[in-house]
């Protein structure tokens, strides 16, 4: 089983070194990696090529942003499975891919995996926040959960049948993507109790109130497009759910 894993990166020369070896580093062999740079000015691209024979598709090329990014991956993979690290993140251990493929090996009925998440300082690594995730069931959309998005594997069929990442949501792009596969085509997804990613906390929806009052009603939007009934109640849902997590 071939697994495709996609980093982007925008002037990401502080960390993305760590990205790659932590895919480089993975026990499982049969990896197809690429890297989508958003032209970057900075010296990642530097980092990159130095690691240009073990990746499989690069580009350097001016997007529209994140997820169009992704999108372009996407597109590119081959793999049987597709699943991402962003630039600033880490798988959490060697084994993580692993673990990932034999889950979906097991049962040609699952359509997803995920897992659990740390947030961590930038520079000194330190635990802010863990997000440990649950097997849900048909209602936990509605009930403001979600999977964390560094940590979701789908097979790569998914996005052609039911869509990629939508552009006009802003920062919702991830969650409408989710709500869409979780909770109008429910997928089977199968969760895994480990520590999947350690990921870097700074992320542009976060970074200021401006920023997070869209990130509140882009969030509103996705599900209102989705379909859900109470769309206003599970926004708060959602980000009340985050106060939880806060447990270090």
């Amino acid at each position: 089983m071939k697994i495709s894993i996609i980093t982007v990166v925008f002037n990401g020369e502080a960390f993305i070194k760590d990205c790659i070896a932590s895919i480089l580093n993975q026990s499982y062999e049969n990896i197809e990696y690429i890297v989508i740079d958003g032209g970057s000015t900075d010296g990642t691209l530097n980092v990159v090529k130095h690691y240009e024979q073990q990746i499989e598709h690069f580009i350097s090329e001016k997007d529209n942003g994140l997820y169009d990014a992704i999108n372009k991956g996407i597109n590119l993979a081959t793999g049987d499975v597709v699943g991402l690290l962003n630039a600033d993140d880490m798988l959490a251990a060697d084994d993580i891919i692993e673990k990932i493929a034999f889950a979906f090996a097991g049962d040609s009925s699952i359509q997803a995996v995920y897992g659990d998440l740390n947030y961590i300082r930038p520079t000194s690594g330190k635990i802010l926040r863990k997000w440990k995730s649950e097997q849900a069931d048909g209602r936990a959309i509605e009930n403001g959960w979600m999977p964390a998005h560094p940590t979701l594997y789908l097979r790569r069929n998914i996005f052609a049948e039911y869509g990629s990442y939508a552009l006009d949501l802003g920062t919702a792009a991830d969650y409408d993507l989710i709500v869409r596969y979780f909770h109008t085509f429910k997928l089977k997804a199968l969760y895994l109790p480990i520590l999947m990613v350690n990921m870097r906390t700074g992320g542009v929806s976060n970074n200021s109130l401006n920023n997070l009052i869209k990130a509140f009603k882009n969030d509103y939007g996705a599900l209102k497009r989705n379909g859900l009934p109470y769309p206003l109640l599970t926004t708060i849902k959602k980000k009340l759910r985050k106060v939880f997590q806060f447990r270090v």
